[in-house]
């Protein structure tokens, strides 16, 4: 008789995107220079301490030969389960992807293969439907339901992504239910995006059957981890993520780390005309009530009250706790030099975060901002709301 495996705790951030390739082509136009393959598996490893990490845009045939030689060298290894392993982390392999069904505007939508072989044959796949297969996030010409076929039929996981930004999320601006554009029987889990948390995703009922993940989407080094997710795991693999994602044999998403939403950029509805954000009481009105603008951008808050089918969110019990948590590099006074020592301390974020006491904290800091960063891990720091792009601001 087979012994249940231990499960353990791991930290994850399933979006982070390809910047440059080693050879220093561009892969997402936005991203840093530095997002090469191996820098983000180096800053998952050693500076963030996050063991399951996503590597969107893996699918770029100049990063696959990044892959290749990496492997080659023997500086990472194929995962047992599926993945690729660097110094305790495993990577897995995603890729994002923009649809865009006729008469609606276009969404994205995350697909993780378990293997590079899979990966391979999926970029042949998109290339024949896809401009640039070099690129992130492009525009993929075939039907939803044909990609979310060709992605399942390779083993894959299909992830609707940042699912209520107004640019570019399935609820934001696409569809207002997900059974529009896919079988719902064949989607993995959803990814709320920055700017809302699970109550808000409950005023939705096709949602409750789905894991919720939070991830960073980091366009760079530093903005790793921002948002995460604590899995429960035997060990950090595809396989094992698929198993968490359909919470069987004990796998689950224990726990989601994500911002208060209030701090999300696209929170709030807001003018595009006077750049003003809409108070809650005007946020209905079809014009801006300070310029007159009808140039309105409906936040995620709004967009959501107006397409639930619910009055009150239901938050179902297998939902584990959304923790709100500000990042550490959204705390006033916390600068370069103190956040290196932090970091000589304690060696990762994630411990910094999550294992180190507040006295502990004080005895590099000082006990101000020590005490701001144990705020931060409770969500409990005065905030001032985002929207129209700007990300919102912890008060001093």
């Amino acid at each position: 008789m087979a012994l249940t495996p231990e499960l353990h705790s791991f930290y994850c951030d399933l979006h982070v995107h390809i910047g440059r390739t080693s050879a220093g082509n561009a892969v997402k136009i936005s991203g840093s220079r530095d997002l090469t393959f191996a820098n983000i598996a180096r800053e998952a490893a050693e500076r963030k301490g996050m063991e399951l990490i996503g590597i969107i845009d893996s699918h770029s045939p100049g990063v696959m030969q990044d892959i290749r030689d990496l492997l080659m060298s023997g500086e990472m290894a194929e995962a047992d389960g599926g993945g690729v392993t660097y110094r305790g982390t495993t990577i897995l392999l995603g890729t994002e992807i923009e649809i865009r069904e006729p008469d609606r505007k276009e969404c994205h939508v995350l697909a993780f293969m378990p293997d590079l072989a899979a990966m391979e044959d999926f970029s042949a796949w998109m290339s024949r439907h896809m401009r640039n297969v070099n690129l992130s996030s492009q525009r993929l010409y075939a039907p939803s339901r044909v990609l979310q076929e060709e992605i399942c039929g390779r083993g894959g996981l299909l992830i609707p992504a940042h699912i209520f930004t107004p640019h570019k999320g399935l609820y934001g601006c696409s569809a207002e239910r997900m059974a529009e554009l896919f079988d719902l029987e064949q989607i993995a889990a959803v990814e709320l995006g920055l700017s809302a948390d699970s109550a808000m995703a409950g005023y939705i009922s096709e949602l409750d059957r789905y894991s919720f993940l939070t991830n960073s989407d980091a366009h760079s080094l530093g903005k790793i981890g921002r948002e995460y997710n604590v899995l429960e795991l035997a060990a950090p693999s595809f396989g094992e993520f698929r198993l968490a994602l359909e919470r069987r044999e004990g796998r689950r998403v224990g726990a989601n780390f994500g911002l208060n939403p209030r701090l999300g950029k696209y929170h709030r509805s807001y003018c595009a005309g006077c750049g003003s954000i809409i108070d809650e009481a005007a946020a209905t009105s079809e014009r801006c009530p300070y310029c007159g603008s009808a140039k309105l951008v409906q936040g995620v808050f709004d967009r959501i009250l107006h397409i639930a089918d619910r009055e009150q969110p239901l938050v179902p019990d297998h939902r584990p706790p959304y923790h709100y948590q500000v990042p550490l590099e959204f705390i006033p006074g916390l600068g370069k030099a103190k956040m290196n020592a932090l970091l000589a301390a304690f060696g990762t974020e994630m411990n910094i975060l999550h294992r180190a006491g507040e006295a502990e904290l004080a005895a590099v800091t000082g006990p101000e901002l020590a005490a701001q960063i144990v705020l931060a891990r409770s969500g409990e720091l005065a905030l001032t709301s985002g929207g129209g792009g700007t990300y919102g601001k912890v008060s001093r």
